[in-house]
């Protein structure tokens, strides 16, 4: 009897010795699968090492308050070796706490800083940390270009269903800035004693004409708005067509038949407008400043159709500046498969966008059409294939009219009321408009109606109302 007690006993010590090992097998087995293999990091958060002082001084400059009314950066202006505040329009002080009483609302540039809370809201999704050995070479996966920027840019494309990217060849530039003359050059005729000319439908973004009168290049020469040119039969022109324009948002179409045509789709986004149906252009320009809000990045792109224009522009940025920054790339690529992986969440960037210069819009919109001295242009609701529905205007700008005969001037009648704006004939239009950005911070939206009240209320009209804005 105490002999077979004796066997079980040892029979069960074995079984629990055999359990123990096979759990202990299991264990180190997913240990092994959890951090050695190839698909993974070699090391856990708890393991990093040389990322942990970037991190930690990210965050601690990021933690830096400001009151609200501004921030610090990592390459901002030391004191005491700490980064000091850059404040808001307006704003000055230490910590961007106190407010200018005599401080005109500048509402002239497109920085979209409008999209800056969502990016806060983000941070550990859109924190980029880069080795100091990353991409020092010339070349990336694609000579100057990255090849999994390319392909997130074009899924990106097709999930937005803005623009048609098959078939199409892909161009990277420093900012779409770079493109614009990149893309004239590229059109523009060899070897002949007809140089093209390059238009523009008012109003205009200044920028074609100034880039191209700068360059001075001898096949291409500034030939004004395509009004002048709507009954002639010359044919060797160069198209510029902004689709929503800038500065009055409209989408907009070639009026020139026969012609080269370069469209600008900056703000073909659906925060900025509604998407009917993806753009489909020979030649199509695109920026991330207007798409993620990351102006200070330098980057943008171009869809061209045809190959020998496509190897002209490359062959431009080479000589030119060898292509994007490697870095700048590998930001980009960071961002693009944040929104492409937040399309239909609550996080999704277009929304939040849309719903910010919604109620931008809505709020300049009721103020201005309390009075008859301003007006503003007609943007209509629209069904956009993004959303799935009919969406509410929500534009990049106001394109204001004054209209009254004694404000003549109307980017001088809103200076003398405190708010700096971009007079229309910067766009090739008239001094009766004027162009408000509606893309800068809330700091600088609130003080642009706050300025703006006492110049509608001086018509004496609907007095009542105007506090309510």
């Amino acid at each position: 009897m105490r002999e077979q007690l004796t066997r079980e006993t040892t029979a069960n010590v074995y079984l629990v010795l055999f359990s123990l090992s096979v759990l202990l097998n299991i264990f180190l087995l997913c240990q092994h699968f959890s951090f050695h293999s190839p698909s993974r990091p070699s090391s856990t958060i708890s393991e990093l090492s040389w990322t942990r002082r970037a991190a930690a001084e990210a965050e601690a400059v990021a933690a830096i308050s400001c009151s609200g009314h501004g921030r610090a950066y990592v390459d901002g202006v030391l004191d005491n070796w700490r980064p000091t505040c850059e404040c808001n329009t307006c704003y000055i002080g230490s910590d961007c706490s106190v407010l200018l009483s005599n401080c005109s609302a500048d509402v002239d540039s497109g920085d979209p800083l409008f999209l800056e809370p969502y990016w806060m809201q983000h941070a550990a999704k859109g924190a980029v940390v880069l080795s100091g050995w990353h991409r020092m070479s010339y070349s990336t996966t694609d000579h100057f270009k990255s090849l999994e920027l390319e392909n997130h840019i074009r899924l990106l494309h097709a999930a937005v269903g803005n623009a048609i990217t098959d078939g199409k060849y892909l161009v990277f530039g420093t900012g779409s800035t770079q493109l614009i003359n990149a893309l004239v050059y590229a059109l523009s005729p060899e070897n002949t004693s007809s140089p093209a000319s390059v238009v523009a439908t008012v109003p205009y973004y200044p920028m074609y004409k100034e880039q191209t009168e700068l360059f001075n290049g001898r096949d291409y020469e500034w030939e004004g708005a395509t009004a002048k040119w709507r009954n002639s039969n010359k044919t060797n022109f160069i198209e510029f067509v902004t689709s929503p324009n800038n500065p009055d948002c409209l989408l907009c179409d070639s009026v020139l038949g026969g012609s080269s045509v370069i469209y600008d789709h900056a703000y073909y986004w659906p925060h900025f407008t509604a998407i009917p149906e993806p753009a489909d252009g020979d030649v199509m320009i695109f920026t991330v400043s207007k798409l993620s809000g990351h102006a200070g990045s330098r980057f943008g792109w171009a869809f061209i159709k045809d190959e020998n224009v496509y190897n002209k522009v490359s062959n431009y940025l080479q000589y030119n500046s060898m292509g994007a920054s490697r870095d700048t790339q590998s930001r980009i690529f960071n961002y693009v498969k944040l929104i492409l992986a937040e399309i239909g969440s609550n996080a999704d960037i277009f929304e939040f966008g849309f719903n910010k210069l919604r109620k931008r819009w809505q709020r300049l919109q009721a103020l201005v059409n309390s009075s008859s001295r301003f007006s503003l242009q007609q943007l209509s609701p629209q069904y956009c294939t993004y959303f799935k529905k009919i969406r509410d205007p929500s534009p990049a700008y106001a394109w204001l009219k004054c209209e009254n005969e004694e404000d003549a001037d109307c980017a001088e009648v809103l200076m003398k009321g405190g708010i700096i704006s971009r007079g229309g004939t910067k766009f090739g239009s008239s001094t009766q408009y004027t162009r408000l950005s509606l893309l800068k911070t809330d700091d600088n939206f609130e003080m642009l109606l706050q300025k703006f009240k006492p110049l509608v209320a001086s018509s004496d009209e609907n007095t009542s109302e105007i506090s309510s804005f």
